[in-house]
């Protein structure tokens, strides 16, 4: 949260700078100070971070792909420095390399001169030819017909995340730094999202890739977890919490030699043993990140605890059976439901949804919590987002929005016609006719990995 404060702090300060620069000359020794001011700001950001990317999407700021929520105060700040954007062309600016107080005045007299131009994105691309500080990118057009296309938003979100938790493992087996801040940046984004688009981001879970399964499946407790603790009322901190232990619940697994995590067969008794010591390591791994912070303390009990099952009847054995972290209990249901429902090296191909939820249900009491798993069907609904359905109406489609209303009667692309014929219609099934009846209603799952259905391309 410090970051964002400084970010703000940035932006809000380089409106300000702009709009004096527009009525004072640039020599004018109240635009000198802020033009020191901001590149201490931004320097004092790039020290940690490197890198500070600035991106208008629509009406929004993003930094470094977090959204950014401000105050009233920096309201004015904030629209004055939009409109500004926008009449230049320009949605996305870089610092990086660490400034000097010429860069930065050499960014004012370019974003100046330009919005006298007729063509303002050449002119500022002109006039910041060759430096190395300080770059722009041209505005992106948002559709007519929506605010924002927060799928694009959604899925760089994610995919960030698992580039993250693929570098993030790879450095914790060299012994490199971990750049915890960075971890719940990117966390901290998710919960945002989350919060304002659910089903987008359950949407992007369902998406299983075999060949980086290890590193999308964190990414994916993480995303299910984070949803799952919005139902029960978590605050956005502990959302922020919960949804960085998920995010490192298997670190252990680092320490699993490459050729038992990767073994296509069933895992000898041997092999059994060392896997399940992935807890244990899981705990070593995260306690030596840094000085032990409460967030990782908290994310080091999650790594223990989400074998352990509702009734201890996982692993790794305790002597004394203690009432189990609420957020262990919440990552158990995500890692057994998104492990089920993915292509592994073992298991290659994943159980519809469905049959997930159900096996789930017969697992309720023993090895989850039933209350939490209750609350969790509601999230995903009865046929969870990614579940092939036929309809009555003898149409063939894939969920891709559930109705906490209506958990039986989820919105689904129709991809196949009564006839036989592809299509891509969207349909709702709360739908009625005028005597009151619904129109279509699901007939049975069906296994979409036989009709060799790529997920991605209807939900994504």
């Amino acid at each position: 949260m410090e970051e964002l404060r400084k970010i703000i702090e940035i932006i809000s300060n380089l409106a300000i700078l702009i709009r004096t620069s527009q009525v004072h000359d640039i020599k004018n020794v109240a635009v000198v100070n802020l033009i020191e001011k901001v590149t201490g700001l931004i320097n004092n950001f790039l020290k940690d971070e490197k890198i500070l990317q600035i991106d208008l999407v629509g009406e929004f700021f993003y930094a470094n792909d977090t959204r950014l929520k401000y105050s009233i105060e920096h309201l004015l700040n904030f629209d004055f420095l939009s409109r500004e954007l926008k009449k230049r062309n320009i949605g996305t600016v870089i610092f990086k390399n660490m400034l000097g107080t010429e860069d930065t005045k050499t960014f004012l007299k370019a974003f100046l001169s330009a919005g006298f131009s007729k063509d303002p994105l050449k002119t500022m691309l002109d006039s910041l030819k060759g430096m190395t500080s300080i770059t722009v990118d041209r505005l992106k057009r948002v559709k007519e017909d929506e605010a924002l296309d927060m799928r694009k938003v959604v899925k760089k979100t994610y995919f960030n995340a698992v580039s993250f938790s693929k570098g993030l493992m790879n450095k914790i087996k060299t012994k490199e730094a971990v750049n915890i801040k960075k971890a719940k940046r990117i966390v901290e984004s998710m919960v945002d999202l989350i919060l304002e688009e659910e089903q987008l981001f359950l949407g992007m879970t369902a998406i299983k890739d075999y060949d980086e399964y290890t590193y999308h499946h964190s990414v994916n407790v993480s995303v299910l977890s984070i949803a799952l603790g919005q139902r029960l009322g978590l605050s956005k901190k502990a959302l922020n919490e919960l949804g960085l232990a998920a995010l490192f619940h298997d670190m252990g697994k680092v320490e699993v030699p490459i050729e038992i995590l990767n073994k296509p067969t069933a895992f000898t008794e041997d092999e059994w043993l060392i896997m399940r010591k992935h807890p244990q390591w899981g705990v070593k791994a995260l306690l030596t990140l840094k000085t032990p912070d409460p967030v990782l303390v908290r994310s080091s009990i999650v790594a223990f605890e989400h074998h352990l099952h509702y009734n201890y009847s996982g692993y790794p054995k305790v002597r004394v059976r203690h009432e189990q972290d609420l957020y262990s209990r919440i990552v158990t249901i995500a890692d057994q439901y998104d492990a089920m429902t993915s292509s592994r090296v073992y298991s290659r191909v994943p159980l519809p949804p469905d049959k997930a939820l159900s096996i789930l249900i017969d697992r309720s009491g023993t090895q989850v919590d039933p209350l939490l798993l209750k609350f969790f069907i509601n999230m995903v609904g009865v046929y969870p987002i990614g579940s092939m359905v036929l309809l009555n109406t003898n149409e063939l489609g894939i969920v891709y929005q559930s109705n906490p209303a209506f958990p039986d009667r989820p919105r689904i692309r129709i991809i196949m016609d009564s006839s036989g014929r592809r299509t891509d219609t969207t349909v709702d099934l709360t739908e009625r006719d005028a005597e009151g009846r619904f129109i279509r209603s699901i007939v049975k799952t069906l296994d979409y990995t036989k009709y060799k259905i790529n997920l991605a391309e209807y939900l994504m």
